[in-house]
């Protein structure tokens, strides 16, 4: 099970509001205990209204109602857009009713694929910070589409800013959070960026053609590679 059904069903599971034992929920998982509890972290961090602590076990504590969405990417654009422009708004009770609706969705929302081998957040980051990568969202989308190779320019935490030619594979949402899954001729290497820290971007003339170790199942490959190391035999 890839890591983000996982995350799911950990929240299925845990709509019974009953507490539940971290060794039990990594049986019934089949993943190490070492992987449940960072599974747990991530979703307390993320907001999901979780309790509990190692050792003692994890319970939900407020039911949540949504009804289930099939919503597309584009459709998820639009909604946290707008949500971000209403968190703007200089009516406090509008900024309110956008960030606790913003919380109520993202909440409910399972991950799109498989997470980034360094992972990222149900709902962690701020509306600012998706907003400013919105204006990539349709170039990116139509480049990955045409299989043409994207110039951006790039900054990261505590890194000077790089410029970099990529192979755009996926766009991916992580709760206001988009990235890109890429093939990076910088690092000869798949990288993971948030569309939010590209700087510039220009689609170029240049088509690529798929090749064995850059393809978007490579990247997934590997993914569930890394996965699997986690779970060790014993462990517990």
């Amino acid at each position: 099970m890839r890591r983000t059904d996982r995350l799911f069903e950990l929240i299925q599971i845990l709509r019974d509001g009953r507490l539940h034992r971290g060794r039990d929920l990594a049986e019934r998982l089949k993943v190490s205990l070492r992987t449940l509890y960072r599974d747990m972290d991530t979703l307390i961090a993320s907001g999901i209204p979780v309790e509990g602590e190692r050792g003692l076990g994890y319970m939900m504590t407020a039911p949540i109602t949504l009804p289930p969405l099939n919503l597309t990417l584009t459709e998820l654009e639009a909604l946290h857009l707008g949500l971000a422009v209403v968190n703007k708004a200089a009516d406090p009770e509008l900024q309110r009713a956008a960030k606790t609706l913003s919380d109520k969705v993202d909440a409910v929302l399972p991950e799109d694929r498989a997470a980034p081998a360094t992972g990222w957040g149900f709902a962690v980051y701020p509306f600012a910070e998706a907003a400013r990568g919105f204006v990539h969202m349709a170039p990116l989308r139509a480049a990955i589409r045409s299989r043409r190779k994207v110039d951006i320019t790039y900054t990261a935490p505590d890194r000077p800013e790089s410029r970099r030619r990529i192979r755009p594979l996926q766009m991916e949402y992580w709760g206001r959070v988009w990235t890109l899954t890429s093939w990076c001729e910088l690092s000869d290497d798949f990288r993971v960026f948030r569309v939010d820290r590209i700087r510039t971007l220009d689609v170029s003339f240049d088509t690529f053609q798929e090749e064995d170790g850059k393809t978007l199942a490579d990247y997934l490959e590997s993914v569930d590679r890394i996965t699997q190391t986690e779970r060790r035999p014993g462990e517990s």
